[in-house]
């Protein structure tokens, strides 16, 4: 049983897992205090307050708290706004580095602009060198 259990917890998917999800709690602090702490004091600055939660109108007897709406819907746009900008950087430094790329026949590493693999000398489709 314990075997069972060091070859469950050991499982090379099940300790990438847990790495992207650390890694992805910190991530999302970071992208959180970006959005609260630096994003909505701008919008504040422009607009007047970071938080538009007092915004209400009344239907009745009830209340409308269109306002708290309107501050999560904020915060969830800039927020993915912000994901999207991150995103595009790393995409961009990530493509920059790239020199080689894989055969589709035979899956060897080889240069990006080549157009033979040198491995299995087959064809492969030319891209342009990064």
């Amino acid at each position: 049983m314990l075997r069972g259990f060091k070859d469950f917890a050991l499982r090379g998917n099940l300790v990438e897992l847990a790495v992207a999800f650390v890694l992805g709690t910190a991530f999302a602090a970071v992208v959180g205090s970006l959005v609260g702490d630096v994003i909505m004091n701008l919008i504040a600055a422009i607009f007047g307050k970071p938080d538009f939660s007092d915004l209400t109108f009344s239907v009745g007897d009830g209340t409308i708290f269109y306002g708290r709406f309107l501050t999560k819907l904020t915060t969830f746009l800039v927020i993915a706004l912000a994901l999207f900008l991150i995103a595009t950087a790393v995409k961009r430094l990530m493509s920059a580095s790239v020199t080689t790329k894989e055969c589709p026949h035979c899956l060897t590493a080889i240069p990006v602009a080549a157009g033979v693999c040198s491995a299995c000398t087959r064809d492969v489709p030319r891209t342009a060198a990064a």
